[in-house]
């Protein structure tokens, strides 16, 4: 589903503090399986995955979804890629305090436009489904972890997208809250989804749920 062909990226290129943080990667990663890039910090996890995603572009290689390729395509085409394929979940959530819980999950579908009605009971759904269709009202900073957590899943998956990417998802969640998010992740492969997961949390790369583990170091892939 998704390709990358000797894919580079630098940061302050030709510059005396130039970083090379991927250094030639190239993978094949499967639809309806969920991957996880394990590595210590600074291993590149986060970059690799922002550019899969389509928030970063390559220095160099390509990037492929389904054969399309989407390292060179113009800003307004890869940003309507990245809002109608991926859903992101952050490692902070990146909830924004003083709205509801509703008006969050919302949030990223208002650039396609579309009834408001329908939005909403869409996002509604979401919420009864993760058991928050009581919370939808609630400022999001009265909610727990917990909840927080299964709120940036319901707006990860709002736009419907085929590709979750998620990035140190348990980092700040404790092992019962981090097993329960694993749980999460596997009924989502079990519709359908694609997720492509960055963690060095054994309980996300040991996971049963889990179908392939990528290790990464200095930017490579381990052993590459």
């Amino acid at each position: 589903m998704i390709e990358l062909r000797d894919v580079r990226k630098a940061f302050n290129q030709g510059r005396p503090n130039e970083f090379w943080a991927i250094r030639g990667v190239s993978l094949s990663l499967e639809a309806n399986r969920i991957t996880v890039l394990k590595g210590p910090s600074g291993s590149g996890k986060t970059t690799l995955l922002s550019m899969i995603g389509c928030l970063a572009r390559p220095t160099e290689g390509r990037i492929l979804l389904q054969d399309r390729l989407l390292s060179g395509l113009p800003e307004r085409f890869l940003t309507e890629i990245r809002r109608r394929t991926f859903g992101f979940i952050f490692q902070q959530f990146n909830l924004i305090k003083g709205l509801s819980v509703l008006e969050n999950v919302m949030l990223p579908a208002y650039p396609l436009g579309g009834p408001r009605r329908a939005l909403e009971a869409g996002a509604r759904d979401l919420l009864a489904q993760f058991g928050l269709g009581d919370k939808a009202d609630y400022r999001v900073e009265w909610l727990s972890g917990g909840e927080a957590q299964r709120t940036a899943i319901c707006r990860a998956l709002v736009n419907g997208p085929r590709v979750l990417i998620a990035d140190e998802p348990t980092a700040n969640l404790d092992t019962a809250r981090s097993r329960d998010f694993m749980r999460i992740v596997g009924e989502l492969r079990a519709a359908g989804k694609t997720v492509l997961l960055s963690s060095h949390d054994p309980e996300v790369y040991e996971a049963p749920q889990v179908d392939r583990v990528i290790e990464m170091r200095d930017g490579r892939l381990a052993g590459g």
